[in-house]
């Protein structure tokens, strides 16, 4: 790759998004007929797919779901259980999928696959309409505050591909995500298996006068999502070289969570409170005089402090909530349920505290979003507010204004294993 080209496709904009859905609805087959339909398969990928699509009797059409159900036992269930990342590129953007399960009991892992994504494609059967898991995967996507959400009307080959069935099932999902908090919402009729509207127009579909799904996810615009007016930047490491060469030189890396710094200003550094400026900001290309979320940098300062792996610099006018006491939403993830009063260590931005659980205020029904009050037990794939202590103070903001500043995870210390994630409110 020549060095131009290679720039240019450093350069280009990467957007992350995650596919949800019933068990069946056609995720694994959607991920796959993009990858095959843009040309981001291999010939050695292709052959191997379409000899275990025989193998399994598939002589009508390539399982192009195999694609990304790697587990065995996905393969043998023809289900995903995991999540799956996959990577490819078109000319115009670079793409990280996020692949998750369908079945209930692996909604925790539709929570780790969504945390990170600008976008959630949620496919709804075309026969069966709106189900319990379109509601539940709408409902996650909405709290975590999933920016764009794109619901895609499947195996519309299977109701010959009726206006009338996508309509009515396009009101039914307006109605419900009216309650909820999203803000860009969009609906493609589509068939995974036979390629409409996936990355090519469908002939079958003349009705349809939107984009097709790979147009939508080229042109989204993306680069809003993220938070440029509240500065944040959790420091991760200090860099002291040592060096003759850089004898004196001490800097503060890490990757900015909000916000636009420059060179000369003025900021605050958390939790000590002391003020000074920054007086340069470096990468690994050199020095560079402005930074912006998320880019990973060093942050130089005029004088010399006592930072460290935790701490925080801010804007001194725009400082991050510093509280012990957080009220959160939290999707539980562990074996065993929630224990009230317990202590759990927890992980924010670069920081490490320990908390106990002060209150289990309600849980959710996430089929009909009501709270439940009388019954807070709260086991795997639950979703809760709560509210804990921390040992030392969070430098926080609400999830709703900053996804990383506003999340954090609970871990188990007996098993180090982590068993929630929490969005602050």
């Amino acid at each position: 790759m020549s060095e131009k080209k290679k720039s240019s496709y450093l350069d280009m904009d990467l957007l992350r998004f995650t596919t949800a859905g019933s068990v069946d609805d056609g995720k694994s087959t959607l991920i796959g007929r993009m990858l095959y339909d843009s040309k981001s398969i291999f010939a050695d990928q292709m052959e191997a797919i379409e000899r275990a699509s025989a193998k399994m009797g598939g002589e009508e059409e390539v399982n192009l779901a195999l694609l990304t159900d790697g587990l065995r036992a996905e393969r043998e269930q023809g289900i995903t259980i995991d999540v799956a990342y996959r990577y490819f590129a078109t000319p115009k953007r670079k793409f990280i999928i996020a692949d998750t399960p369908g079945h209930i009991q692996y909604t925790r892992n539709m929570v780790t696959g969504a945390s990170t994504a600008n976008l959630a494609i949620i496919l709804v059967d075309a026969r069966h309409g709106m189900v319990e898991q379109t509601c539940r995967h709408s409902f996650i996507a909405s709290l975590l505050k999933i920016p764009h959400i794109v619901f895609c009307i499947n195996k519309m080959d299977l109701v010959d591909y009726s206006e009338d069935r996508f309509d009515e099932i396009k009101d039914d999902l307006e109605a419900f995500c009216s309650k909820l908090e999203v803000t860009d919402v969009r609906f493609i009729p589509i068939s995974a298996l036979k390629g409409d509207n996936v990355v090519n127009k469908s002939e079958n579909m003349d009705w349809y006068k939107g984009s097709t799904l790979m147009y939508e996810l080229e042109n989204i615009h993306i680069s809003g999502d993220h938070n440029h007016v509240d500065c944040r930047f959790p420091v991760q490491y200090v860099i002291r070289p040592q060096t003759t060469e850089h004898h004196d030189f001490r800097g503060y890396a890490g990757r900015i969570a909000g916000g636009v710094f420059k060179k000369g200003d003025e900021v605050t550094l958390l939790p000590s409170g002391f003020a000074t400026k920054i007086s340069s900001i470096q990468t690994f290309d050199g020095e560079i005089s402005e930074a912006f979320a998320p880019m990973s940098v060093t942050i130089c300062l005029e004088e010399d402090y006592d930072l460290s792996r935790g701490d925080m610099i801010v804007r001194t006018n725009n400082q991050p909530d510093s509280e012990q006491d957080v009220e959160l939403m939290v999707c539980w993830m562990g074996d065993k349920p929630l224990v009230p009063n317990g202590k759990y260590a927890v992980k924010h931005t670069t920081k490490d505290v320990r908390c106990i659980v002060k209150d289990i205020r309600y849980k959710v029904d996430i089929n009909t979003l009501h709270r439940i009050e009388d019954d807070k037990s709260i086991h795997m794939n639950d979703i809760a507010r709560i509210s804990i202590r921390t040992t030392s103070p969070l430098f926080q903001d609400r999830y709703s204004r900053n996804r990383i500043t506003g999340s954090l995870i609970m871990i188990d210390e007996a098993t180090n294993k982590t068993v929630g994630a929490g969005m602050i409110i």
